[in-house]
């Protein structure tokens, strides 16, 4: 689980995702203990990461071409997700112009997890890059427009960047100002993401995990 911002605007809705997904590989313990230093801070550069890798005896493939956010049908749609149990849990933020959704998909089963209106930062990711957006928020959010949200995310995006080793230094930004229909595309998409059909159940070798 990495990095997706969002902000919710009344006249649009822009969004943000890094691109890099790391996948774990070894003793489930050890590679718990490696992300739990990489997710909370511990763990700052890439080559800090390889290291601690080594001495825990975890394998890791890092790529940095994932696309985590999209535009569909006017609505932007960002996604971060987790290996836990086996299984891959997939947090999904879905925003437009006014109203966003975020759905949790845990193996076959979906919760809806909240919804809300314009004004609204939504931040999805680990709790180092949660930390460093909020942070940026805080410091620089005084009431604008969405141009200035968007500078505000793209801050958040190159600190985090810069911080941690689970965020690519690369990112996506989309920017829509439609208002547009958030439950026909949330239906759309999960109807053909039935159990078995791409729903994101599946399940990894002992001791895997992604981020």
């Amino acid at each position: 689980m990495t990095l997706v911002m969002g902000f919710i605007g009344k006249r649009g809705a822009v969004m943000a995702g890094d691109r890099r997904e790391i996948t774990f590989l070894g003793d489930r313990e050890a590679v718990e203990g490696l992300e739990r230093e990489l997710y909370g801070g511990g763990i700052v550069t890439d080559g800090d990461l390889a290291r601690r890798a080594r001495e825990l005896g975890v394998a890791l493939s890092i790529r940095d071409d994932k696309v985590k956010v999209r535009e569909q049908e006017g609505v932007l749609v960002g996604e971060v997700t987790s290996f836990e149990g086996g299984v891959l849990r997939r947090r999904r933020l879905y925003a437009s112009a006014g109203a966003y959704a975020i759905l949790d998909f845990d193996g076959p089963s979906r919760t809806l997890r909240g919804r809300g209106g314009a004004g609204n930062f939504v931040v999805l990711g680990n709790e180092r890059t949660k930390a460093i957006a909020h942070r940026c928020i805080r410091e620089r959010w005084r009431d604008g427009d969405l141009r200035d949200a968007a500078e505000i995310i793209a801050r958040a995006m190159e600190v985090a960047g810069r911080a941690t080793p689970s965020v690519s230094r690369e990112f996506i930004l989309l920017q829509t100002e439609r208002k547009a229909d958030l439950d026909r595309v949330i239906a759309r998409e999960t109807a053909g993401e039935g159990a078995g059909a791409g729903d994101g159940t599946g399940t990894s070798p002992p001791g895997a995990g992604t981020g």
